[in-house]
Order: C-alpha cells, then structure tokens, then sequence
C-alpha cells in the first residue's frame, strides 16, 4: 500500500464529523504546498508496539542529532487524537513563536512549541490555522 493509500484508509477510519474535518485539512495543507513530500506514520515502533497516535506528515526537514546523526522527517503533521485533532509544526528554532503569535488569534485551541490542538475546526480561526501552516514550510 502507498502513502497516498495509507492516509485515506487513515483518514477514512475516523468518525465523523472527525472524518470530514481531517479530509478539509488534508486538502487544505495541500494546497500550502502542493508539491511537498508525503509521510505517513502508523504510530508503532520496531517492535510494532503503538508508541503514539499515527500521523499524516508534509514536507521535509534535516534533524542533526548531537550524537551526529542526520534524519529527514516531516515539516507539518496531522493526526486524530481522542479529543480532536493535532497539527504538528515542527523544526521551528524558537519553541515560544506559536503560542506568540498564533495562540490568541485561533481560537479555542490549545497551542505548544510545536503543536496545535483543537476540538473541532468549527473552534478555530482556519485562516490562522493555514498561516501557521504556510509558516512552518517556510522556517525549516
């Protein structure tokens, strides 16, 4: 199965109205960066225990690691969690900058270094939303 499979079986898996929301997104940061890489992550470890909720990932990004290891890994991920969804904005220098700058602006979301939580995009201001997004491709 190819990553484009994956994602829609993933997507497809959720309830609705979790369904139609992660399809908006998914088309949505698509349309940020129509030409990015696509990741898709089950969420299971090399033992295939479940480590954390599976992930769509955008884009790509060099992590170099103290110990000199060099990985490539997504720029933005999505995922469904128990209470809504999580977008993820990763490699971003200044772990303070979203909750700065996006965290009032919106809406009933709960914002970290890295990520963006929510309930129901019906919550948030989806125009920040893709602005964060749009940010995040652009500060690897």
């Amino acid at each position: 199965m190819n990553v484009e499979e994956q994602i829609k079986n993933y997507i497809n898996s959720q309830p609705e109205p979790k369904l139609s929301e992660m399809e908006e997104l998914h088309r949505s940061i698509l349309q940020l960066s129509p030409e990015c890489k696509l990741w898709f992550l089950d969420g299971k470890n090399s033992e295939n225990k479940t480590v954390s909720n599976p992930n769509i990932g955008y884009g790509s990004y060099t992590i170099k690691y103290a110990n000199g290891e060099i990985r490539e890994f997504y720029q933005i991920g999505l995922s469904a969690n128990t209470t809504g969804i999580s977008i993820y904005i990763l490699g971003l220098k200044d772990k303070t900058y979203l909750a700065q700058t996006y965290g009032e602006k919106l809406g009933k979301a709960s914002v970290s270094g890295y990520c963006i939580k929510f309930k129901t995009i019906k919550n948030i201001d989806i125009s920040i939303l893709e602005e964060a997004i749009h940010y995040g491709f652009e500060n690897k």
